[in-house]
């Protein structure tokens, strides 16, 4: 079986549709800290609850989708002639882009509403939106041209980018007063899981026998690590006493608990998966997506013998959880496409194809109506009309990330 080498010169609509409504409801819910007496389901599990509100699919479905993009991705670099280590060069890079985008929007999440120092001269709205705009001047994808008075002009933007965000590194101060500091957030945790498994893809390619293998060790790193109910002893059952060199190579390696990196190795086995039986029967796809949702929620409330469902805690029954879930929604997404329904999803498409430039624009947004001192109604920002406050917020993102497209303005790393 795994001889056969799989075609994946065909983009995957439906893969696209999933990104978009991915990153389309990770700018909706982030816009949540304006919001206040939301429901529970639609925010993050608090720790220690034992449920799963919309937020918390999120990040981990968002893991998968990238999963699922990866064998697409390279597959298409090889069909053009690139080499292997041009390929690991582009990894790398790609990687690097996300970690430094990362660092640079986590370093001002997490502390206090102003978030920077009084004895900086500039406020946490104008760090915002020079970062986002060192992002685009940075990683903007610009036009091809072979005028040399262009790519002068662009390679000093790029260098202009590059410029402010070594000045704002430099000139940062939290409101502790402490300095900029190597903290990743969403996209470094998405950047060092997309790292590893994409890695790992060069070297083993669309061989499932390799794959499935490669997903089990993360499984099993997951279920060594991840402590068990109060009933088995609270504790992992590899519990070692700290430091150890064990936690310490996974530690190197960026694995963790292994759970960002299952995600997303379940999307580069699916996306093999539904390339090589792409001929079969739809009534015979759907099948195996129905079985494989099926297995993995079963899994997911067996293993709930032994694990809390926790997002927080990542355990063994969250990773089943969603795998499955994923699972189901690619499967339904791509049985609309098939059904020519891929138009009900038009107007949030710009997420799926421009989705750096989606998730950047809502600090350039923030960090506006932080310096003109925008302040909303407080019968926006309370129950309903706050939801409906950031829904229309995420649909204003999406719509300007379709306009900067038109204009050959888009993040491309």
């Amino acid at each position: 079986m795994d001889s056969i080498r799989s075609d994946f010169t065909q983009r995957n609509v439906a893969i696209d549709i999933f990104r978009a409504l991915t990153m389309f409801i990770m700018v909706f819910v982030n816009d949540f800290w304006k919001a206040n007496d939301i429901p529970r389901w639609l925010d993050h599990a608090k720790r220690g609850d034992t449920f799963v509100g919309l937020a918390d699919y999120v990040l981990p479905c968002f893991l998968f989708v990238v999963g699922m993009s990866i064998p697409f991705a390279i597959e298409r670099r090889y069909n053009k002639g690139a080499s292997g280590e041009s390929t690991i060069g582009h990894i790398l890079s790609r990687t690097l882009a996300l970690l430094v985008m990362g660092v640079f929007i986590t370093n001002t999440e997490n502390n206090s509403v102003e978030r920077l120092s009084p004895d900086v001269f500039y406020s946490v709205g104008v760090y915002w939106i020079l970062m986002v705009v060192a992002f685009f001047l940075v990683w903007n994808q610009y036009p091809k041209t072979d005028q040399k008075s262009a790519k002068r002009l662009f390679t000093v933007l790029k260098f202009a980018g590059v410029g402010i965000l070594i000045f704002l590194a430099i000139t940062f101060r939290n409101i502790n007063g402490d300095v900029f500091r190597a903290r990743w957030g969403i996209l470094g945790n998405i950047g060092w899981t997309y790292l590893v498994c994409a890695m790992v893809y060069v070297y083993t390619r669309d061989r499932l026998k390799y794959l499935i293998p490669i997903w089990s060790v993360f499984v099993v790193i997951c279920i060594l690590g991840s402590r068990m109910n109060a009933d088995w002893g609270g504790e992992a059952l590899l519990s070692l006493p700290n430091p150890n060199f064990y936690n310490e190579f996974l530690g190197i390696l960026r694995i963790g608990n292994g759970s960002s990196c299952a995600f997303t190795m379940g999307g580069v086995i699916l996306s093999a998966l539904s390339v090589r039986y792409a001929n079969l029967a739809n009534r015979k796809k759907f099948l195996f997506v129905a079985i494989a949702f099926v297995a993995f929620l079963l899994a997911s409330f067996f293993a709930r013998n032994f694990w809390v469902l926790s997002k927080n805690s990542a355990t063994p029954a969250w990773i089943f959880y969603i795998t499955a879930t994923s699972i189901a929604v690619y499967g339904i997404i791509y049985w609309l496409v098939e059904k020519g329904k891929a138009s009900w999803f038009h107007v949030i498409k710009p997420a799926g194809v421009a989705t750096l430039t989606c998730y950047s624009l809502p600090y350039a947004a923030y960090g506006l109506a932080h310096i003109t001192g925008i302040v909303l109604p407080d019968w926006l920002t309370h129950g309903f009309m706050s939801i409906v406050n950031c829904l229309c917020f995420a649909f204003v993102i999406v719509g300007i990330t379709w306009l900067l497209g038109k204009l050959n303005i888009k993040l491309k790393i």
